[in-house]
């Protein structure tokens, strides 16, 4: 079987490398992209099971790409884990989010949210 694809469009690198590392663990194939990458572009190119999107990037904000991508017709049902430190879960879903975590998580609790999150498609 082949194992998912996770886009991790994340800006802090410590947190990066850390994921990285989580994802990789538990058989997940895993795509980071630079904090001011284009990730709508990404997503078309990457083609991932799911995106793992920070609310708040250097340069981006999370709802604004997570609007773009609902609004694109080629990737619109692309699932979207949203992560922010803050609680905007309820403002993420009604955005079209499909889950969302907060900072800080569990990795147990990150792993369980991708996977439902990839089986529900």
């Amino acid at each position: 079987m082949a194992k998912s694809k996770v886009l991790l469009a994340e800006d802090d690198v410590t947190m990066v490398a850390l994921l990285k590392i989580l994802l990789k663990m538990e058989d997940f194939d895993v795509v980071a992209l630079q904090a001011d990458a284009d990730v709508l572009a990404s997503a078309r190119i990457e083609k991932p099971d799911v995106l793992l999107l920070d609310l708040h990037l250097a340069n981006q904000n999370g709802l604004d790409i997570l609007d773009q991508i609902r609004g694109a017709q080629d990737v619109c049902d692309l699932p979207i884990i949203i992560s922010s430190g803050s609680n905007s879960k309820e403002e993420c879903l009604r955005h079209g989010a499909n889950g969302f975590v907060l900072k800080p998580y569990m990795p147990d609790e990150l792993i369980t949210a991708l996977k439902q999150t990839i089986k529900a498609v």
